[in-house]
């Protein structure tokens, strides 16, 4: 399934952060919404701010425009005040982008849990984002940083446990 762009994205103005406030603010969260629904479809989880630039998502070479890296910062910066990105260094040149936040993605997995009543059951970490079971379920693939915030969202809810194993890191859903 390709990926289907927003009509903005053919607007050339659009590549452009607009001066007037109100008109900035919608702007912004369509820039939002397209790099979360980008990084989604792509399963990106993380981002380089330099490639990003050249990246499709900011970059329409039909139209041939792009968006700064000025304006690409600031979009950053409105998806981490909206808790959808954090930055893994000081330069901010490489970011965590999170389509979703540890708090769903915990609730689909214990949604399949409860699902499959696997309650009281333990899981290692490659089961739950790896294994035949999960095959086809939204989690599955998922980068075992974000697994682990999901499986900490859970514990702090009182709905699993995470322990040590032999071989890793494991959880026990209840």
């Amino acid at each position: 399934m390709s990926f289907e762009w927003p009509w903005q994205y053919s607007f050339p103005p659009f590549f452009t952060l607009q001066p007037n406030v109100d008109t900035r603010q919608k702007q912004l969260a369509a820039w939002c919404s397209l790099a979360l629904s980008y990084c989604r479809h792509h399963r990106l989880y993380t981002l380089d701010v330099m490639e990003a630039q050249e990246s499709p998502v900011f970059n329409n070479k039909k139209i041939e425009r792009k968006l700064s890296m000025e304006a690409i910062q600031v979009v950053f910066e409105e998806l981490r005040k909206k808790g959808n990105l954090e930055w893994l260094d000081k330069n901010k040149s490489r970011c965590l982008v999170m389509w979703r936040r540890p708090e769903e993605w915990g609730k689909l997995i214990y949604q399949w849990v409860s699902k499959n009543g696997m309650n009281n059951s333990v899981f290692t970490l490659y089961e739950l984002s790896n294994g035949d079971d999960t095959q086809g379920e939204d989690f599955h693939g998922l980068e075992e940083w974000m697994l682990l915030r999901s499986l900490q969202a859970l514990q702090t809810d009182g709905k699993a446990e995470i322990i040590s194993m032999d071989d890793g890191k494991g959880v026990k859903f209840f």
